[in-house]
C-alpha cells in the first residue's frame, strides 16, 4: 500500500487568488482550503506550500511575509522560489530543487509525494521529481487545461501528462486521499 507522504500545494491560483501573484495581506483563500489542509494534515500527510515568488527579489514583498502567511494558513513547510526567471536557478518551477529539497529534509520518497497545482510548471516539476501530478482548474488552471487538451505543449512540456485534473484543490484532495492506496509508484 502506498501511503502519500507529502503533499506539495502551489500558491497563486491553487489555495486561492487568481492567476496574477497577490501578496500576503490582501491573499484570501477559496472556499473550504483550510479544512482541506486540515484533511490532509488529520492523515499524516505532510502539507507543504511550494511556489515561486519573483516578487521578493524584487523587493515587492519578503520571503518572512508570505512564510507567516502559509504558516497561518496551515502549511507545515514553504519551499519558496524568491528569484526572478532569469536568474537561472535550479529551484525554480519547472525546475524540481524545492521539491528536492524537501525530499532531503524530511528524507520523502518523492514517488510517495503529489503535486496540486495550476500551471504547467507545477506539473513539470513534479514529473521532474517522480511525483504524482494534480492539476487544479482555478487560477491559471482553465487555460493550462485548454492547452493541454489541444496539444499546445511541445518538446519536454508535451510529454507530461497529469495524474489526475481536479476542478480546485478540494476535488484533488478528496481524490488523492481516496485512491492513495491504488496510485501507481514508478
Amino acid at each position: 500500500m502506498t501511503h502519500i507522504q507529502a503533499v506539495f500545494i502551489d500558491r497563486d491560483g491553487t489555495i486561492g487568488g487568481n492567476d496574477q501573484v497577490i501578496y500576503p495581506g490582501e491573499f484570501t483563500l477559496f472556499p473550504n482550503v483550510s479544512k482541506t489542509i486540515q484533511q490532509l494534515k488529520s492523515s499524516r500527510i505532510l502539507v507543504c506550500s511550494f511556489t515561486n515568488q519573483p516578487g521578493i527579489s524584487k523587493g515587492e514583498s519578503t520571503c518572512y511575509r508570505f512564510e507567516k502567511e502559509l504558516k497561518d494558513f496551515g502549511f507545515d513547510e514553504i519551499y519558496m522560489c524568491p528569484h526572478s526567471p532569469g536568474e537561472g536557478c535550479q529551484c525554480r518551477k519547472p525546475f524540481p530543487g524545492m521539491l528536492k529539497r524537501a525530499a532531503n529534509d524530511h528524507n520523502l520518497d518523492l514517488g510517495n509525494c503529489a503535486v496540486i497545482g495550476d500551471r504547467w510548471t507545477d506539473i513539470l516539476a513534479a514529473e521532474e521529481a517522480g511525483c504524482k501530478k494534480i492539476l487544479v482548474k482555478t487560477g491559471s488552471g482553465k487555460e493550462t487545461f485548454e492547452k493541454y487538451m489541444n496539444n499546445q505543449f511541445f518538446g519536454r512540456w508535451g510529454e507530461v501528462q497529469p495524474d489526475f485534473i481536479a476542478e480546485d484543490i478540494n476535488e484533488a484532495v478528496r481524490w488523492l486521499l481516496l485512491n492513495e492506496s491504488t496510485i501507481p509508484t514508478e
